[in-house]
């Protein structure tokens, strides 16, 4: 069973940084591109950055340069380190996992909430 488990959401003042994780079981992680996807209330799933199994990285506009993704493959973890955190980032963010021939999974989804 493929399971997806974000932690590392909370409560933060603008300005400030927050680093999620997403631990990954069920699955041959290192073979797995990974991203991050976030949603605010009103608005539609917004991808945040992702990480191929080779280790390129891709960002959304509006977080490039203040978010990170990486990845460990031993430990089955990938991260989103959160810098400079605006109000607008405010989202659930959900760790997603996809391989081509394979279903996607997704996690359940960790709040960020930033205050001004």
């Amino acid at each position: 069973q493929v399971q997806l488990v974000e932690s590392g959401g909370g409560l933060v003042q603008a300005g400030g940084s927050l680093r999620l994780s997403c631990a990954a079981s069920g699955i041959t992680f290192s073979d797995w591109n990974m991203a991050w996807y976030r949603q605010a209330p009103g608005k539609q799933r917004e991808l945040v950055a992702s990480i191929t199994t080779g280790g390129p990285t891709n960002y959304s506009d509006s977080v490039k340069g203040r978010f990170t993704i990486s990845r460990d493959n031993a430990k089955k973890m990938v991260y989103l380190q959160m810098n400079s955190l605006k109000p607008e980032d405010t989202a659930v963010y959900v760790c997603y996992a996809r391989k081509p021939g394979y279903y996607v999974h997704w996690g359940q989804g960790t709040q960020v909430t930033v205050s001004s």
